[in-house]
C-alpha cells in the first residue's frame, strides 16, 4: 500500500501528522468550502480540466476566491510526484472560506489509494435503494438564493443518507424528489439506457450535481452507437430500463444489480461504457 500524502498551499507537501486546518476554520465549523475528487491513472490525474472548471464554477455561486488555476495545478502536481503509475489514485483538492475571523481560504490537496469499496463496485455493481429527498424535483434551482450543483464540504446530508443505506443493508441510495423523480446518489451521477439512447438527469433543471464522469460519458457516447439525452425519471421507468449505473470519479461506472431489492433488466453493455471510460476493472 502507498502511503497517503497532503500538500498545502504555501507550504507544499506536509508530513502526516502536521496540521493543516486552524480550528476555527470556516470549512469545518460550517462546512463552508468546496472539493473536487479526481482518478489518478497512470499518475496523471484523469479529467483535470473539467473538475477544475466545476470548482470554479462552484466558488463563483458561493462567493469564494480561489487562487489562480495555475497555482492550483501545481498544487496538485506537487502532492502527486513521485506516485507510482501502477496505483490508482484518489485525488482531493479542498478549497475552504478560511479562519473565521477573516483571512485568506484555505487550499489543500490530499493523495490516497482508490478504496477497495470503488474498486469492487465496478467490478460487481452496487445495490441500491430510493430514498425521499424531500423537495421537487425542479424546486432548488427556482429558489434563486439557494447555490445548487456545487460539490461542497457541507456532506452531513450525504453520511446521513449513507448510514441509512449501511442500516438498510445496500451499498447506495438514490433520492427521489416529492413528485416522483429520480435525483442522485450522495456521491454519484445516474445513469440508464432507454433503447439505444444513454440517459441522465437533467442538471441545470434539478440542481443535482453537474457530474465530470457523466458529462465525459454521454459526449462520449456515440462512439457506441447510442444517442445521449438529459431528462427527468421516475423509479419505474428505471425499472423497465435496458441498464442503470452509477457514475463518480472513483467508481467510474457502476451497475446498478438491485433497486428496492428489484434486480433491474440486465444489459451487456457495461464492459463497453467501462472500456469506454477507461477504469481498471480488474
Amino acid at each position: 500500500m502507498v502511503a497517503s500524502r497532503v500538500a498545502v498551499l504555501g507550504r507544499g507537501v506536509v508530513s502526516a501528522g502536521e496540521a493543516v486546518l486552524r480550528g476555527d476554520d470556516r470549512g469545518v465549523l460550517h462546512g463552508d468550502g468546496l472539493f473536487e475528487t479526481l482518478h489518478l491513472r497512470g499518475g496523471e490525474p484523469w479529467l483535470r480540466d473539467a473538475h477544475l472548471a466545476r470548482l470554479r464554477a462552484g466558488a463563483a455561486a458561493v462567493e469564494l476566491d480561489l487562487p489562480p488555476t495555475g497555482t492550483l495545478v501545481e498544487l496538485l502536481d506537487a502532492v502527486r510526484a513521485g506516485w507510482p503509475p501502477e496505483v490508482e489514485g484518489a485525488l482531493r483538492l479542498v478549497c475552504t472560506r478560511g479562519p473565521e475571523g477573516g483571512g485568506p481560504p484555505t487550499v489543500y490537496a490530499t493523495l490516497g489509494e482508490v478504496p477497495a469499496a470503488a474498486k469492487r463496485a465496478r467490478r460487481a455493481g452496487v445495490t441500491v435503494a430510493t430514498l425521499p429527498l424531500g423537495v421537487a424535483a425542479r424546486s432548488r434551482p427556482e429558489l434563486g438564493w439557494l447555490a445548487t450543483g456545487v460539490k461542497s464540504t457541507s456532506y452531513a446530508v450525504s453520511t446521513a443518507a449513507r448510514r441509512w443505506a449501511a442500516r438498510s443493508g445496500v451499498d447506495d441510495v438514490l433520492w427521489v424528489s416529492t413528485d416522483g423523480y429520480v435525483l442522485e446518489a450522495p456521491s454519484a451521477n445516474v445513469v440508464w439506457l432507454s433503447g439505444a439512447t444513454l440517459c441522465t438527469v437533467p442538471a441545470a433543471e434539478t440542481g443535482v450535481l453537474p457530474g465530470v464522469t457523466v458529462r465525459w460519458l454521454l459526449d462520449h457516447a456515440p462512439q457506441l452507437g447510442l444517442a445521449a439525452e438529459e431528462r427527468l425519471v421516475s423509479p419505474t421507468e428505471l425499472h423497465a430500463a435496458h441498464g442503470v449505473w452509477l457514475t463518480s470519479s472513483l467508481r467510474g461506472l457502476a451497475e446498478i444489480r438491485t433497486l428496492d431489492g428489484v434486480p433491474p433488466p440486465r444489459t451487456d453493455l457495461t464492459p463497453a461504457l467501462q472500456a469506454l471510460l477507461g477504469f481498471p476493472t480488474s
